[in-house]
């Protein structure tokens, strides 16, 4: 399989692919007049977008709408999207649904095209009705202001409890003769710090990009890439009522007579991978800014029977408050790492189990082996903490990314209506 040669684009975001423009405002969503809580990305014309959305029963209007806007099949064509922050508009009824519409109405109007066209997602507070106003002032003055070098106000106008705006975008000359000489790029922002648990994991996410892509396919890979990364993110087990996450191919670096690239193609493989570094570099930021977080925790565990046992066994260590509490203490306690693997629900035999922390081996064959606390003590003070586990079982293997838990957690949380 053809290898691209990715080229990570420095201070790149959702509007480093060609046909794209991005940016964030102070819509008044928010009281803050400093705050920016609206985003707005819009492609050059209609072109082929996918999405991915929440498995929670308890989905939230702009989710229903944009499904609704993809056909109900997750793919199809789209102009533009909208974002506000602060309030989520789940559990709002026929209301809700009602805002949502107008607010795609409102992007239409102003963009230039059919509301079917416009993509709408919302992230803050759950139960609140979503006012319809600061829409009806902020697109209008947002879209006149859009430019090719603002996503960062967008990734940074979708924010609620992150600490950091999150971006990412790299770069590929395609080795496809098809499309000889054209460099392609993908790019795109993300928010997400708490309610972080499959499916999915994120809960905002825009992706961009300029290659020829059709919309089934755009779809494919997307769904591929967020089983790999944002699907592979956990920060507290609870799965947020919003979760988007949205593909746009414009195809604008490729000639306007080039076809759109099948499935077999070099320049749909190099895509893929393309879409996978980016969607693996954001899922690695939403992981490092959980809230309260101070380390990022990578979790990795090989020799399951299956795929499917051993993500059940890395995400019952991520998601083991014990095993975050050992991180968060600087704690090298690989008791809580066994156990969390032992009532897991994946199949294998103890004796057979190896344990590292931070590259130190300290359970071998099931048994634990000595380690220097003074050793682990200065290993914790990595940014990244990586914890690995054999299980002996077979060859299957997966990671997962998520936080350690730190008294900041509970306040974040229990301050976040007040």
């Amino acid at each position: 399989m053809t290898k691209a040669n990715l080229i990570t684009i420095e201070n790149g975001g959702v509007s480093s692919a060609k046909g794209f423009r991005a940016g964030g405002i102070h819509a008044g969503f928010r009281d803050d007049p400093n705050r920016l809580d609206m985003a707005l990305i819009e492609a050059d014309e209609l072109c082929p977008a996918a999405g991915v959305f929440t498995q929670n029963v308890f989905c939230a209007a702009p989710v229903t709408v944009s499904r609704e806007h993809l056909d109900g099949v997750g793919y199809g064509f789209a102009r533009a999207m909208v974002i506000n922050s602060g309030i989520a508009n789940a559990a709002t009824g026929s209301v809700g649904l009602e805002n949502a519409r107008k607010t795609a109405g409102i992007v239409a109007s102003t963009v230039g095209c059919m509301p079917e066209d416009v993509l709408v997602a919302s992230t803050g507070i759950i139960g609140q009705q979503l006012d319809i106003v600061p829409f009806e002032t902020g697109v209008p003055a947002l879209h006149d202001i859009l430019g090719e070098t603002t996503g960062n106000s967008a990734a940074r106008a979708i924010m609620t409890t992150d600490t950091v705006s999150k971006e990412a975008a790299v770069s590929f000359e395609t080795a496809d003769a098809e499309y000889a000489g054209c460099t392609f790029t993908v790019g795109g922002m993300a928010k997400g710090s708490g309610m972080i648990m499959p499916n999915m994991a994120t809960m905002i996410s825009v992706l961009t990009t300029d290659a020829p892509i059709p919309a089934a396919l755009l779809h494919r890979a997307l769904s591929s890439a967020v089983n790999q990364s944002f699907n592979k993110v956990t920060v507290d087990g609870d799965t947020s009522t919003n979760d988007t996450c949205v593909l746009f191919a414009s195809g604008k670096a490729a000639a306007a007579s080039a076809p759109l690239a099948g499935e077999g193609s070099v320049l749909y493989a190099e895509f893929c991978q393309a879409l996978n570094a980016v969607t693996q570099k954001l899922a690695r930021k939403m992981a490092s800014d959980g809230e309260g977080a101070t380390k990022l925790v990578t979790v990795t565990v090989r020799g399951a029977a299956n795929d499917a046992e051993a993500d059940l066994a890395a995400r019952t260590v991520a998601n083991s408050p014990l095993v975050k509490t050992a991180i968060y203490g600087h704690d090298a306690n690989w008791g809580r790492i066994a156990g969390a693997l032992g009532r897991s629900g994946a199949k294998f035999a103890q004796e057979n189990v190896d344990i590292d922390i931070m590259g130190m081996p300290v359970l071998r064959g099931g048994l634990p082996v000595p380690f220097s606390e003074e050793e682990a003590l200065r290993r914790f003070e990595a940014d990244e903490i990586v914890l690995e586990a054999n299980l002996g079982a077979g060859d299957a293997e997966t990671t997962v990314w998520t936080c350690d838990f730190s008294h900041e957690y509970v306040s974040i949380n229990g301050d976040y209506r007040s």
